[in-house]
């Protein structure tokens, strides 16, 4: 089934995300006490609200997307490249922008995201701050009464998955294994909050979530055994 999708009609995509304040203290006394409510099956004894709020941008409620990725194939006879592209900027705005990629390239049937994990965070995280943000969903994002096989999303950690609902397999070790190069030989995941409000460098962020979005496609060619991208294939643009 994998070899059957046209390549040129799947969208691949990753986001960044960090709290949605640099501190625990700028949070109203409300959300305080829901954030610690939210949280405190995580968090045990081991730290406080106030301790465990750096890792506030894993969850949409108190959280916020700093970056999404996109890359994408094309193909001129037996020449192919992929093309990736960034939105970032204030978090409303680039939802807005990436909303109308969707609606004005990849709006028909025959398109797909895809994304590694994406079924449990990429893709209902960009709903959830839609939502947020008093934004119209997308056709691709909403999927509401929509059956399973009509949902049109790809991840590439379910495909990874071969129906263990049990198993989860990170994206750098799933590129560790597969011969990939890594995507994280800068940072990871949880540097990016430092990176965003300490070092205040967003650059460094889109590099960084721009080699996942490549990594993600890898991974696709890989499970489709083909050869990978080449580093004179990829354009960032």
């Amino acid at each position: 089934m994998l070899h059957k999708l046209n390549l040129e009609h799947i969208l691949f995509l990753d986001i960044e995300t960090v709290p949605e304040h640099q501190s625990f203290e700028e949070l109203d006394e409300e959300m305080k006490g829901l954030w610690a409510d939210k949280t405190k099956y995580q968090r045990k004894e081991e730290y406080s609200p106030e301790e465990f709020y750096e890792r506030a941008g894993i969850w949409a409620e108190f959280g916020k997307i700093i970056c999404i990725s996109v890359g994408y194939f094309r193909f001129q006879g037996e020449q192919r490249m992929f093309r990736t592209t960034s939105f970032h900027g204030e978090e409303k705005q680039l939802l807005i922008d990436f909303k109308n990629l969707l609606e004005t390239h990849y709006n028909s049937s025959r398109h797909l995201l895809c994304a590694h994990n994406g079924k449990e965070f990429d893709f209902p995280y960009i709903a959830r701050r839609m939502i947020v943000h008093q934004i119209a969903l997308p056709y691709k994002l909403n999927l509401f009464g929509k059956k399973p096989w009509e949902v049109p999303h790809l991840d590439t950690l379910d495909l990874w998955k071969f129906g263990d609902y049990k198993h989860y397999t990170s994206l750098k070790l799933l590129t560790h294994i597969l011969g990939i190069p890594s995507p994280k030989d800068d940072i990871d995941g949880s540097q990016v909050r430092n990176v965003y409000y300490e070092e205040d460098d967003i650059d460094r962020i889109i590099d960084y979530c721009e080699k996942d979005t490549v990594a993600v496609a890898q991974i696709l060619l890989r499970l489709r055994q083909e050869e990978l991208l080449h580093d004179n294939e990829v354009i960032s643009v």
